[in-house]
Parts: C-alpha cells; sequence; structure tokens
C-alpha cells in the first residue's frame, strides 16, 4: 500500500471518506491482527500509514524516531517510510486541540476525567494539560493500570460517580459507544452536576449516548468527527511533504458530515416520504431504505396483512426492531412508516446517524384509503393527522411543506443540508 490506516478493527472508520476530500492520492484500510503487526512494519511497504487501536504504542520500537509531540505523549497514530527509516507523528494532539477549541469547551482551570487508558488517552491528557486544565484524572477498568500509571491519577468508574462527582470535564477515549454496539454509554452525565463539557472521540455513530446525554442536558459537547478530520489533514500535509492548510480542516468535516450523516423523512401517509426519498437517492448519490418496505420483506406479509392477522402491537414490535438495524447505517436516505414518531426510543435511534425531516403534507392533499389500516377513510386520516401532527413537530430538526411537487420538497431538503 502506498497511504493507508492500520488497526485490528476497522468497521467503524471513516478515515479513507475524509483523505478522500483532502488530496487525490490512493488511501487503503487494512485490518491487521495483533500478530502481524511486527512482519508489517519490519517489511515496510508502505509511503506513510496512520495507525489506530489498538497500535499506537505497540507500534513505537519499530521506529527510527518520533516528532516531540508523539515523543511527549508517547504515542503515534502517523508513521512515515522515509528511504527505509521509520519516523512517527502524533496527529491526534492537533485534530483534539482543534476539536475542544471548535466545540467551545473551556478547559482552563477545570477539572477533567479522561474515559480509558489507551494511546489516545495520552494524545488527550496532553492537550487538556496544556488547555490549562487544573487536574487530569484517569478513569479506567483495568486493575492494572490503576495500580501503576506515570502519566497522570488514574481511578476506578466507580471512585469516579462517588468521590469526584465535582468534574467539569469529560472525554470519553474508550471504544464505549462505538458502531456495532453503538448504545453504550461509559459514564453518565447526570451523576456531574458541575459538568461543563463533554468530549467523545467516537465519530461512528455521529451521535453516541454519551453526547446525547450531554445535549440533554445543554452541556457544550462534540464526537471526535472533526477531531478526525483536522488530525487527516495535517497527517496528510507530513504524508506528503507539503504546507498544512489549516482551511481544509472546515471542508473535510463538513464533506464527511454530509457524506455520512443519514437523511430521515417521517410524515403522515401519503406525505411523499417514499417518493421524496427515491429521489434524494438519485440525486445525493445514498442509499435508500423503507422501513416499512423491510418489515414486509423480512415477514414476506403486506403492512395491511400484520394489522390484519397480528394487530398494530406486533407491527409497531418489528418497526422498533426494523428502525434500530437501519439507524445504525450511515450515509444512506431513509422513508419510515407514518406511526414511528409513536415511539421516542425510535425518533432517538434514528437521530444517532441522522437528520429528520418532518415532510409536512397538508391535510387536505392527503388520500385516505389505499389498504392503510389506520387511515381507511377521510375522517379517519383527519384524527390521524391532528393525533400526530405535534409528534412529528417534536421529532423533526426540519419540517418541509410538501405542497408543491417531489422536486420542490428534495430540493428544499438538499439546500437545509
Amino acid at each position: 500500500m502506498e497511504y493507508g490506516l492500520i488497526g485490528e478493527k476497522l468497521g467503524h472508520s471513516f478515515s479513507k471518506e475524509i483523505h478522500a476530500k483532502i488530496g487525490d492520492y490512493p488511501y487503503e484500510l487494512l485490518e491487521l491482527p495483533r500478530e502481524q503487526l511486527a512482519a508489517f512494519l519490519s517489511e515496510k511497504q508502505f509511503k506513510a500509514i496512520n495507525v489506530t487501536i489498538p497500535y499506537k504504542e505497540a507500534a513505537l520500537p519499530y521506529l527510527s524516531g518520533v516528532s516531540p509531540e508523539a515523543e511527549k505523549i508517547g504515542a503515534v497514530n502517523l508513521i512515515v517510510n522515509r528511504g527505509g527509516a521509520l519516523y512517527g507523528y502524533n496527529t491526534d494532539y492537533y485534530g483534539a486541540k482543534r476539536l475542544f477549541e471548535r466545540a467551545n469547551v473551556q478547559v482552563k482551570g477545570k477539572k477533567a476525567l479522561i474515559l480509558g487508558s489507551g494511546g489516545t488517552r495520552r494524545t488527550l491528557y496532553a492537550v487538556l494539560s496544556d488547555m490549562g486544565a487544573k487536574e487530569i484524572l484517569t478513569v479506567s477498568r483495568s486493575a492494572a493500570t490503576r495500580r501503576r500509571d506515570a502519566l497522570s491519577s488514574v481511578i476506578s468508574y466507580e471512585q469516579a460517580k462517588t468521590l469526584h462527582a465535582d468534574a467539569e470535564i469529560i472525554v470519553n477515549a474508550t471504544p464505549v459507544g462505538m458502531f456495532p454496539d453503538f448504545d453504550g454509554l461509559p459514564l453518565d452525565p447526570c451523576d456531574f452536576p458541575r459538568l461543563c463539557g463533554v468530549i467523545d472521540v467516537i465519530y461512528n455513530p455521529l451521535c453516541t449516548r454519551l453526547i446525547e446525554k450531554a445535549r440533554e442536558k445543554n452541556i457544550p459537547c462534540a464526537n471526535g468527527l472533526y477531531m478526525l478530520a483536522a488530525q487527516a489533514v495535517q497527517a496528510s500535509a507530513i504524508m506528503r511533504g507539503v504546507p498544512l492548510d489549516e482551511t481544509l480542516c472546515d471542508k473535510a468535516y463538513k464533506e464527511a458530515l454530509a457524506q455520512k450523516r443519514n437523511i430521515v423523512l417521517i410524515g403522515m401517509p401519503t406525505s411523499g416520504k417514499s417518493t421524496v426519498g427515491k429521489l434524494l437517492s438519485r440525486q445525493a448519490g445514498k442509499p435508500y431504505y423503507d422501513t416499512d418496505a423491510l418489515i414486509e420483506q423480512r415477514l414476506k406479509k403486506t403492512v395491511p396483512e400484520i394489522f390484519a392477522e397480528s394487530g398494530e402491537t406486533a407491527f409497531r414490535k418489528e418497526e422498533c426492531e426494523t428502525v434500530k438495524e437501519v439507524s445504525a447505517k450511515t450515509g444512506c436516505i431513509i422513508a419510515t412508516g407514518g406511526g414511528v414518531v409513536l415511539s421516542r426510543e425510535n425518533i432517538r435511534l434514528l437521530k444517532k446517524n441522522g437528520k429528520i425531516f418532518f415532510l409536512d403534507r397538508p391535510k387536505e392533499l392527503l388520500t385516505a384509503g389505499g389498504g392503510r389500516p389506520l387511515s381507511s377513510d377521510a375522517p379517519a386520516l383527519e384524527r390521524m393527522y391532528e393525533k400526530r401532527l405535534p409528534l412529528y413537530l417534536a421529532a423533526a430538526d426540519c419540517r418541509i411543506v410538501n405542497d408543491a411537487s417531489i422536486e420542490d420538497a428534495a430540493r428544499k431538503i438538499l439546500q437545509n443540508l
């Protein structure tokens, strides 16, 4: 490979897409088992590679030299091959610092908890220290790490909650909450009443449970996508030997977010979700999923048949399972059934990777019947509209009035994005 990323598991990674937005060079992802790391680095068959979990520290013995930042931190995330000699860098430092600044998380004079004991923790410790944190504690599940660690004081998760509830900054450097187990919560922000900043270096999903909880409490917070973009910009400059262009950080971040964020359509039956969704899929080049169609495919029955044979409760259970599955995807168009908003859990999951658009078609333009079990006639349709309208408005990130053509609705959505 010429350029790329090595790690043990890379199913969550957006690095290939990020680098494609920075420059025109080949970039590959290589999942590397631990027992193959030594041979890979010894053979040196690459120009430059990024390094992620769990090799940021393990790669150090194979390097001829490291940058001052990498030496201070004790971990690398970039290795450059210069004539057979490998040199290590840590561009995560630059990315993390830019992330704190962009998220407006004020660190100076604050007490901070770093969750996790891996290589990324070292980077975050250096950033927090340089930004003036008053106290930095590492929170680890590993008893071995807690017994001996030269970097900072190490505590357990229980100690964090009971003895350090006055923490003001939480930074997650663990994989808890990362795809595919995207609903994990390493610590609950509700246990820390003085909390005024949350950073989660995870970027897949775009909204982890930790970030979700912080937003509920109106705490300044951010995921790791901007950090990924910023560190990749600096890494790309080092790899190719070109000057650092900091304006590329925002560009790469915004383009990656637009590419990876789902467009989720909610609304009444016959509001145009399916037709607008298919058009958006063609225009944006994103795959299209219809939750009702997925349920029908799995059960090999139509929605009216499911309602008639099993009832609404059974259908809603299938709907919830389908939403959980499809909401884990990134970079797609999702058209939902009209009743998806009846479950708050559905909306929570759909917002993990998606922006929700309410296609609000005036009720006089909606159509009753068509085999739909809950809107079989005009009065039933009107009652449903009045009941669900507040739910659609509460769930939506954006309301799109769909009273013209499907092209007009699609244009409004893409303009909003």
